[in-house]
């Protein structure tokens, strides 16, 4: 495994290097909102039946929620950014597809492909850990995340306006383009991390992970219209347990396991991850009520009368929101930790959701729901990397970041799932027609706030880190960056790369190694052979180094709290040296 810290970047990054990857992270969760303005009409359309009809959203739901380990993976293993740009070409593929048809089952093999660019997340993630200083990765990080509540609160009136004046495949067009552009734009400004996870793909845990998601999130989807208690329903749900039962296992007795179980069952991921789950279920109810209260006729009694447009601008702040509260949440993390930040945020969500239950007679007051909502879920879904990253090692940051992103996709889906039945067992048939009901919207908001209860419980299990065990999470002031510059000098290894004459070697790659094999960081020498590599913890480890037109060496090395330099000498392979 290989790790760039990430103060001394294997490729220096630009200063687009943060908005480039937010706008791939945005691009990418336009797919999940970006048919909501027409999901009433897409029976018409594709001329199918309701059932039938929701699979467009379900595939994409499904896909992206097996795609994200998956690329987190990968990622780590062969390059980031190469399965960054491979998971945006996928998405563009499956645009035009979609685009150019009306049939239901092209159309849903199109959206499939759709979904899997959803592990553009987490490899955005990783490569800002692995790439940008470390007083900067907070901010960058938390924006990174929230881009997912960005892009479908941006989406919404873009799309409906889109479809109220234009055919509705032109949706697909503009989303192709999105894609194109983020390709040319990460290509241009997103260089490729040298970090390497060590080991081989799993490609039976990634087939068995799949499978048990699959088998999992189907009945979810679909129960409502199954039956929760039908004998279909009820059998995937026993199917899904005995898959994931037995993947879990065969995780365990794997050298290099596609998810690293020992690792997640850390408190600090579990309870992260279960976390996640609930800021999902809170972040797809708000996105799933109020464009629907506020396209209802006035003639209902309890409906705002507002056009398709009207209403995506309604909503639309609980995106820009989200969005406004990257730098907040990076002040605040760093004086309180990510673990303040995201209870804080949770809180923010139960008052709005709360608030929201008396708020619901107006437009205006929709817009103030939103705006609440916005604020407490960027801060909750920016904390969620950061409290990853600071407990999963460096080479695993992409697959870890993938698995949070799963935790988040599972949420929504338990929400659409549960919301969509509590507005459908709640709605008046009015003409033949199902009209969702107050006393639903109601419903809704309560379970959502009972959702960020549940999560707020999780938080509140989280470990405490103290300042030192949060270096990635600093602020962008230059107080902390220099704090943070002088920890890593205590903690880390420092000297020169010499050749055979004693002259420096530049350029020339130097690994740290654990006692177990692992990569725990690295780094290229600059002009004058002089590097720095940060040391994770006090104990022993193995010091590589590499060169053009040099022999490896090899040279172990037990950091004990002081900072004596070590120069490797190219030309001495194996030489021991102890610091």
């Amino acid at each position: 495994m290989t790790h760039t810290p990430t103060d001394q970047p294997g490729r220096r990054a630009g200063g687009a290097v943060v908005p480039v990857l937010a706008f791939a992270g945005i691009v990418v969760a336009v797919m999940q909102t970006l048919l909501v303005p027409v999901i009433k009409d897409l029976p018409r359309l594709l001329a199918t039946s309701p059932s039938n009809a929701t699979w467009v959203l379900t595939s994409t739901l499904l896909s992206g929620a097996v795609a994200t380990p998956i690329m987190g993976r990968l990622g780590d293993l062969y390059g980031k950014r190469r399965l960054l740009i491979l998971s945006l070409a996928v998405m563009v593929v499956g645009a035009l597809v979609s685009a150019v048809t009306s049939d239901l089952l092209v159309m849903i093999v199109g959206r499939t492909l759709q979904g899997f660019a959803m592990g553009a997340i987490p490899l955005g993630i990783g490569l800002m850990r692995d790439m940008l200083p470390r007083e900067k990765l907070g901010s960058a990080m938390a924006l990174m995340s929230s881009s997912i509540g960005v892009g479908g609160g941006l989406a919404l009136p873009a799309a409906a306006l889109v479809a109220q004046h234009a055919d509705w495949h032109a949706l697909y067009y503009g989303a192709a383009g999105l894609g194109v552009l983020a390709i040319g734009l990460t290509l241009l400004a997103v260089p490729e991390s040298p970090a390497r996870a060590k080991g081989s793909f799993d490609l039976p845990g990634a087939i068995g992970l799949s499978a048990g998601l699959v088998l999992f999130l189907l009945p979810i989807t679909k129960g409502s219209d199954w039956g929760w208690s039908s004998g279909t329903t009820l059998a995937l749900f026993a199917a899904s347990a005995v898959v994931l039962g037995l993947w879990g296992v065969m995780e365990l007795r794997v050298k290099a396991p596609l998810v690293d179980l020992r690792t997640s069952a850390r408190p600090a991921v579990l309870f992260t991850n279960l976390a996640s789950i609930m800021v999902g279920v809170s972040f797809y109810v708000v996105s799933l009520v109020l464009p629907q209260l506020l396209q209802l006729p006035t003639s209902t009694g309890y409906g705002l009368g507002q056009s398709m447009v009207t209403a995506g601008l309604l909503v639309a702040p609980l995106g820009l929101t989200m969005m406004v509260t990257a730098p907040v949440y990076a002040r605040l993390s760093a004086k309180y930790g990510p673990k303040v930040t995201l209870i804080l945020g949770l809180l923010i969500i139960a008052i709005g959701y709360g608030a929201g239950l008396g708020l619901m007679t107006a437009a205006w007051q929709s817009l103030v729901i939103a705006v609440v909502l916005g604020a407490g879920i960027g801060l909750a879904y920016s904390s969620l990397p950061a409290l990853i990253v600071g407990a999963v090692p460096a080479s695993e940051t992409g697959a870890a970041n993938g698995l949070n992103t799963l935790m988040r996709s599972i949420g929504t889906s338990v929400s659409s799932a549960v919301i969509g039945m509590v507005l459908a067992n709640t709605a008046n048939n009015v003409g033949g027609v199902a009209v969702p009901t107050m006393h639903g919207f109601r419903v809704s908001f309560l379970i959502a706030t009972g959702a960020v209860a549940v999560g707020l419980l999780f938080a509140l299990f989280l470990p405490r880190r103290t300042p030192a065990e949060m270096p990635q999470l600093r602020a962008s002031s230059e107080e902390d960056a220099n704090l943070a510059r002088a920890e890593e000098v205590l903690r880390s290894f420092r000297g020169r790369v010499l050749d055979a004459g004693g002259a420096p070697v530049a350029h020339a790659k130097v690994t740290l190694i654990d006692r177990r094999g692992r990569q725990a960081g690295a780094t290229l020498s600059e002009a004058d052979g002089s590097y720095a590599v940060a040391v994770p913890a006090q104990g022993a480890y193995v010091l590589a180094a590499k060169a053009t037109g040099h022999g490896p060496l090899a040279s172990a090395a037990t950091h004990a709290g002081d900072e004596r330099p070590v120069d490797l000498d190219l030309a001495l392979p194996g030489e021991t040296v102890t610091a």
